[in-house]
């Protein structure tokens, strides 16, 4: 029999091996990032952190009275106020981690003379306040509906997670392209904002796959957006509406950005001045 203190120490002596030492050293410089980050954008008083997720909730539940009051209730078997609430706060989470992400770099750089801060980690800090700050703004928003009536429990909530989580990832690859290119050449800040509104079309948040003419349905799904759209809302509905996604090709651009946009990042790193 193996004793619980033998169990312990092995596992104490695990701690200490160089590869989970690093990784708790990096776990406190991300955790010390986002707690900058959050109080550099909403300071220390007032409501502060409340803003964390208090904007898109303001802006997920305005769109919801809005859609309410002008009549648009039901559609397609879809109530308006979970459609609006999945759409909208999947579209929040994409436009803030790609809109904060320019100029990432440049702004953090003065934090690259402690030896273990890298630019990654700035990009990484501020997707992971994005994604906690929106995602409970998604669950405040829901609570009260709920138990109102107004939404039902939610079908598959590990599913509801993973979207999630897979959003923020492909946020991320897309970010770090741009924080990239802001850096190689400041003309790339100007596309930024149109790049954007140019996507929205592409993002699922404002109709579903099966809405869609067959002809065009294979090509929707193409976006990866519209694919974790109809994940996110699957976990949501379960099977109110039929859903067309697929986890391959999703993570394969998830991959596929997030390599390029490390590649780009190399590169943009020779062009940055310390201060």
């Amino acid at each position: 029999m193996v004793s619980l203190g033998a169990i312990s120490q092995k596992l104490e002596e695990i701690s200490r091996w160089p590869f989970f030492a690093a990784f708790r050293l990096q776990n406190r410089v991300i955790s010390a990032l986002m707690m900058r980050e959050a109080m550099t954008r909403y300071g220390r008083e007032n409501i502060g952190f409340f803003w964390l997720m208090g904007e898109p909730l303001l802006l997920t539940g305005g769109i919801m009275i809005i859609w309410s009051l002008a009549g648009l209730t039901k559609g397609h078997n879809v109530d308006v106020i979970p459609f609006a609430l999945t759409g909208y706060s999947v579209l929040t989470l994409w436009r803030h981690i790609v809109a904060r992400s320019q100029n990432c770099f440049r702004d953090n750089s003065g934090l690259l003379f402690h030896r273990h801060i890298y630019f990654l980690d700035t990009m990484v800090a501020r997707t992971m306040l994005e994604t906690i700050g929106t995602g409970c703004a998604f669950f405040v928003a829901y609570v009260p509906l709920y138990l109102l009536g107004f939404l039902d429990p939610i079908a598959d909530p590990l599913l509801l997670i993973c979207a999630w989580l897979l959003l923020a990832w492909l946020s991320f690859g897309v970010g770090l392209i741009l924080a990239s290119l802001t850096e190689i050449s400041h003309v790339a800040e100007h596309f930024v904002g149109p790049f954007l509104y140019l996507t929205l079309p592409i993002t699922g948040s404002f109709f579903l796959v099966d809405w869609l003419p067959k002809k065009y349905q294979d090509l929707a799904v193409l976006s990866p957006l519209v694919g974790i759209n109809e994940m996110f809302r699957e976990g949501l509905w379960g099977n109110l509406v039929t859903m067309h996604w697929s986890l391959v090709p999703i993570l394969a651009w998830c991959i596929g950005l997030t390599s390029f946009g490390l590649y780009l990042a190399s590169k943009a790193r020779s062009r940055i001045r310390f201060e």
